[in-house]
C-alpha cells in the first residue's frame, strides 16, 4: 500500500482562547474594574443571561475565581464576591513587604545587563499607562514591571508564593491606584526601586521596594477603613492606623 502524504487536514486546529477562559476574564474583569463589589450575590443564572452562556461555564470559572480568593460560597445563598476585610489586606501588605523586599535585593544580586533594560523598559512602560490607560491596562502595566523583577531574581518559590496571591494582590493595587492621590506618586516609587538596583545597592533596593508597598497599603487600608465604617462593619473599631510590621532584610 502506498503511503500517503499528510497534508494540513492532519493538523490540530488549537483555539488558543477557551469558552471558559473567556468567561473566567470576564469576571475577573468586572470584580478588578468594581462592576461587582465585595458582598455582591454571584447568581448563576442572571450571569448565565449576562454572559450568553452555559452555567457549566459559569459555574467552573466561580470555583476558579474561589481559589484566586476573589470568590467565595461563604452561605447557602450561594456564591459572592469576596469580601477582603481590612484584617486581610494588611496580612497581604505585610507579606509583600517581606517577599517583595527579598525578591527585589536578590534582582540586585542577580540580574544580568538584559533584566535591568527589561525593567527600564517595563517601568518606562508603566508611567505612559499610568497616565493614559485605564485601570486594567494600568494593573497590568504593574504585573508586568514585577514579573522582570521576578524572573530576574532567580528565587522562583517566593515568586510562585506572591503569584498564588496575584489576583487579591492586584485586587488591593486596584483599590489603590483608583485613588487620584496615588496614580502619580506609584511611578515615582517604583523608580528609586530601579535607581537603587542600578547602583547595585540591595539594601537600598529592599528599603525601596518596602516603601513603595507601604505606600500602596496606605490609600488602600485608609479606603477599606471607610468603606467598612460607612457600612457599619464590625471591624469598625479597627478605625485606628493600621501599622505593617517591619521586614528583616535577608542577609
Amino acid at each position: 500500500m502506498k503511503r500517503l502524504p499528510m497534508d494540513d487536514s492532519f493538523k490540530v486546529n488549537r483555539n488558543p482562547i477557551t469558552l471558559r477562559e473567556i468567561v473566567l476574564e470576564k469576571l475577573r474583569s468586572a470584580i478588578m474594574n468594581f462592576q461587582l463589589l465585595p458582598g455582591d450575590r454571584l447568581v448563576e443564572r442572571d450571569l448565565c443571561d449576562r454572559l450568553g452562556v452555559s452555567r457549566t461555564s459559569v459555574r467552573e470559572a466561580l470555583r476558579h475565581l474561589e481559589s484566586e480568593g476573589l470568590v467565595e460560597f461563604a452561605d447557602a445563598k450561594g456564591p459572592r464576591v469576596a469580601i477582603i476585610t481590612l484584617e486581610d489586606a494588611r496580612d497581604i501588605y505585610e507579606l509583600r513587604c517581606v517577599l517583595e523586599g527579598l525578591i527585589v535585593q536578590l534582582f540586585t544580586l542577580n540580574a544580568k545587563a538584559k533584566d535591568i533594560r527589561a525593567l527600564e523598559k517595563a517601568l518606562e512602560v508603566n508611567r505612559k499607562t499610568l497616565a493614559e490607560g485605564e485601570l486594567q491596562q494600568v494593573l497590568d502595566s504593574v504585573q508586568g514591571f514585577y514579573d522582570v523583577l521576578f524572573e530576574g531574581s532567580g528565587n522562583q518559590i517566593a515568586a510562585a508564593q506572591l503569584r498564588q496571591l496575584q489576583a487579591r494582590i492586584s485586587y488591593l493595587r486596584a483599590t489603590s491606584v483608583s485613588q487620584t492621590n496615588r496614580r502619580g506618586s506609584s511611578n515615582e516609587e517604583m523608580q528609586r526601586i530601579v535607581e537603587a538596583i542600578k547602583s547595585g545597592d540591595p539594601a537600598a533596593a529592599h528599603q525601596a521596594s518596602v516603601d513603595h508597598v507601604r505606600a500602596a497599603a496606605k490609600v488602600a487600608l485608609d479606603y477599606l477603613r471607610a468603606k467598612y465604617d460607612e457600612n457599619g462593619s464590625p471591624l469598625r473599631e479597627m478605625a485606628t492606623p493600621i501599622v505593617l510590621a517591619e521586614p528583616r532584610i535577608a542577609r
